[in-house]
């Protein structure tokens, strides 16, 4: 079973500060795929947008709990790491043109809020 972690208050505090990064990023992602579905701009490639926004939730929740109850180093560390493979595709986006339909700006704005979230999780997962 899961125990609650026992950091010190500043430690504790820079987990539950990750997880609310984390939860505004989740927050920004489900937007942004409910956005693409309203426009008819959602790969059909990619399967049905409901069972992305539902695994997306899901996915959320976990995270959200982990950082903030679990407060685990190496949790944090593998989000981090999840977190970064988002990036190439967000940086081609908004500065290669590689979407043609997308505005380079929602691309951008994507990166922007997920470098902020992997900082506040970097945090809780690398320093002392």
């Amino acid at each position: 079973m899961l125990r609650r972690a026992e950091h010190e208050p500043h430690r504790a505090h820079k987990f539950r500060q990750a997880a609310i990064a984390y939860l505004h990023y989740a927050v920004l992602y489900e937007l942004g795929v409910y956005a693409l579905y309203e426009q008819e701009m959602f790969p059909a490639s990619r399967g049905s947008p409901t069972v992305w926004l539902v695994f997306g939730v899901v996915i959320t929740g976990l995270v959200v709990w982990g950082l903030w109850w679990w407060q685990n180093r190496w949790f944090a560390r593998v989000v981090w790491v999840v977190m970064s493979l988002r990036l190439p595709a967000l940086m081609a986006g908004a500065f290669l043109g590689t979407a043609t339909t997308v505005a380079p700006g929602f691309y951008l704005a994507g990166g922007i809020v997920v470098i902020a979230a992997m900082w506040m999780i970097a945090r809780a997962a690398w320093d002392v």
